[in-house]
């Protein structure tokens, strides 16, 4: 794992597999299809609802955007933040709240998602679910490239 693209793609690759798997499973109230036609509302709204298999397509492809832009944004940050380079659980865990974080205050405000209230149950669920599949994982896979590099 020598190339930085090839760093980012498998830390993005994997976190957004994970967290999609972790959305299937634990939060279990949609199959695949309607989750999927869920993230791709953000930007299509109730219509991507009544659209067909392209709309859980455009929910997939947003999903990894998403994924590989943290970990392109990890990847980047990574040289200028010690504790990144010091302490890659710590650095994980933090970065898992970050995103969720993000996720909650800046895109999903911003996009077209319908959605309930926020209770503590979910915002602990995100987080954990966050932490363990995007935090700890693009953390991981950053920190390993550059101490290969070394």
């Amino acid at each position: 794992m020598k190339s930085s693209l090839k760093t980012i793609l498998l830390a993005g690759f994997t976190s957004g597999t994970l967290d999609i798997l972790a959305a299937i499973i634990l939060l279990g109230k949609m199959k695949p299809v309607p989750l999927l036609k869920y993230i791709a509302s953000g930007v299509f709204g109730r219509e991507a609802f009544t659209g067909g298999d392209e709309m859980a397509l455009f929910g997939l492809l947003f999903h990894y955007l998403i994924a590989f832009s943290f970990a392109i944004a990890y990847f980047l940050l990574f040289p200028q933040i010690p504790l990144f380079r010091k302490h890659k659980l710590l650095s994980g865990l933090l970065y898992g709240m970050v995103v969720w974080a993000v996720m909650n205050l800046v895109v999903v405000p911003m996009s077209r998602v319908s959605r309930g209230p926020l209770t503590l149950e979910s915002a602990f669920l995100g987080i954990a679910i966050l932490v363990v599949c995007i935090g700890l994982p693009i953390s991981f896979i950053v920190h390993r490239y550059y101490v290969l590099k070394r």
